[in-house]
């Protein structure tokens, strides 16, 4: 089998890392790719906006299956032009692609089909219209850039001045682009966060081990949103009763719905949960794989990606089971200093090769360019350093050694990844 895989951040380079233990695998591209991805793949560079030029590049170099790690091209409806010439593809319909394209789509859909969510107070394409409603709430309240925005559109506001100075960055600032053309205001949801994500052939699905993402910049939870500086993965992250609330209450209905519809879900589909007194419920979707979360789920797989992602484009998920390694993951990302405001690329990076010597480590680059043999940050999101361990303590340790190792200037990375998690004693259990 012949892959092609669409995107340059951690998340491809760890479904690549996979796809090559895969006994189908024989040749894999990746466009563009990175520099810790030239170690297993070919990279080839392509306008990721161009769906049009890269399913050209599918069939020029004969691929036989196209797997897409990031939501833009899924927006754009690249599902629809490679299905219309008869190319195989791990992704969604455009028409689905919205229910992460856009929060006011998928809102929509959760309210038409009962399935739990926050309330929502408005939706605005004003400052005056959002900042006149905001001096009427009570706080904490939600504000959401409707569109895409890299995983940096929401603002948990604690006061009216967070959440004004939030409006004036979506409407008056013009800081989200399209992204922020429309806003919607909602309720602040209390509990723990947990990341869902399942897999569909467009007739079954299949549930990936949930996982945990820290979305802030600094250490406690402090800080600007980011697009994620760490994720873990653990046996008993919840409760076997949890796990049945999030399948009968959300996954089951909304799979059901998606079912239904002429124009099915293929590939990937995000459930961003709220574990809130009153149960579960949807903060948000992704019709793609998370990131980090993918370094943190691809660590535990003890099965072949290839032969399920040749299941799902044939239809036939359900020949499929999905075993894991049991204990835990952890993924800590580092990232260049500024991050995610200003920062600085270009600079050399240390240590790679003895990180990655280091026993159950597995070290994914997400933002580096190579230039033998040395390699050298080029983004935000650097590395993502991805440890096993029997427990979560032993896998948090682990990558925390690794990363110990690596070296560039200006470097920085959050401290406690999982450990709020480590300090619970018997965690999720009922």
């Amino acid at each position: 089998m012949r892959v092609l895989v669409i995107g340059g951040g951690g998340r491809e380079h760890a479904l690549i890392w996979k796809l090559c233990q895969s006994r189908l695998a024989t040749k894999i591209w990746c466009v563009p790719g990175n520099g810790g991805i030239s170690q297993h793949a070919e990279c080839v560079p392509a306008d990721l906006g161009d769906i049009h030029a890269l399913a050209d590049l599918a069939e020029n170099l004969r691929v036989d299956l196209t797997v897409v790690g990031p939501e833009q091209p899924l927006v754009d409806g690249i599902a629809d032009e490679f299905n219309h010439r008869n190319l195989r593809i791990i992704g969604p319909s455009k028409k689905w692609a919205r229910l992460e394209g856009s929060k006011l789509f998928a809102k929509e859909f959760l309210d038409h089909h009962g399935i739990p969510t926050a309330r929502v107070y408005g939706v605005f394409a004003s400052a005056q219209d959002a900042t006149e409603k905001l001096e009427n709430l009570r706080y904490p309240v939600v504000l959401k850039a409707d569109g895409l925005c890299g995983g940096k559109g929401v603002l948990v506001a604690k006061s009216y001045g967070e959440a004004a100075e939030f409006v004036d960055r979506v409407f008056k600032k013009g800081e989200f682009g399209e992204g922020g053309q429309r806003l919607l205001i909602e309720e602040a949801l209390n509990g723990e966060e947990l990341s869902f994500i399942v897999l569909s052939d467009g007739h079954d699905f299949l549930s990936l081990v949930p996982t945990r993402d820290h979305k802030r910049a600094f250490d406690g939870d402090l800080g600007p949103n980011t697009g994620g500086m760490g994720a873990y993965s653990c046996d008993g992250i919840i409760s076997g009763s949890i796990e049945a609330q999030i399948r009968k209450r959300v996954v089951e209905p909304t799979m059901a719905a998606l079912r239904s519809d002429v124009s099915a879900y293929s590939g990937f589909l995000y459930f961003g949960l709220m574990l809130t007194s009153a149960g579960p419920k949807v903060l948000e979707f992704n019709c793609r794989l998370g990131d980090p979360e993918t370094q943190a789920i691809v660590a535990r797989m003890n099965f072949d990606l290839g032969e399920v992602f040749a299941a799902v484009a044939d239809g036939k998920l359900t020949s499929q089971r999905l075993n894991w390694y049991p204990g835990a993951s952890v993924c800590v990302v580092m990232t260049s200093g500024g991050y995610p405001g200003k920062y600085l690329s270009g600079k050399e990076i240390h240590g790679l090769e003895e990180a990655a010597a280091m026993t159950g480590v597995s070290v994914f680059h997400a933002g580096t360019k190579r230039e033998r043999p040395k390699y050298y940050t080029s983004s935000g999101r650097v590395l993502g350093i991805t440890a096993l361990g029997d427990s979560l303590d032993a896998a948090r340790r682990r990558a925390y050694d690794a990363a110990q190792l690596i070296r560039f200037s200006n470097c920085h990375y959050r401290s406690d990844i999982a450990l709020a998690a480590c300090r619970v004693a018997n965690i999720g259990e009922d």
